[in-house]
C-alpha cells in the first residue's frame, strides 16, 4: 500500500443541501459545526455537482453532517442521496 492518504468523500453540493434540509440546518449551522466560514459554505453550495474545495474542508463538512446523523448514499444506479441514520433503542 502507498502511505497514509486521507479518503476524500465524493459528495455533491445537492447532497450537502439535502442533508442540511433533513437536519433543518442553515448554512451558518453547518459552518459552525464544521468549523469553517459561512462564506466558504455559500461559495461551495453555489456550484452544482461534486462538492469542491480543499480536501480538509470537504472532510470537515462531511464529518459534521455525519456526526449530526446524516448518512451519505453513494451513486449506485438509483442516484446519490442522503438519509438520516436510524436511531438505536439506546438513544
Amino acid at each position: 500500500m502507498a502511505g497514509n492518504q486521507l479518503s476524500i468523500p465524493k459528495v455533491s453540493t445537492e447532497q450537502v443541501k439535502a442533508a442540511r434540509a433533513l437536519l433543518r440546518w442553515s448554512q451558518s449551522d453547518l459552518a459552525k459545526a464544521a468549523n469553517i466560514s459561512i462564506p466558504t459554505i455559500k461559495r461551495l453550495e453555489a456550484n452544482a455537482g461534486d462538492l469542491g474545495g480543499m480536501p480538509a474542508t470537504i472532510i470537515a463538512i462531511c464529518a459534521a453532517l455525519e456526526s449530526a446523523g446524516i448518512e451519505f448514499i453513494p451513486e449506485n444506479g438509483g442516484g446519490a442521496g442522503v438519509r438520516l441514520k436510524g436511531r438505536s433503542n439506546a438513544d
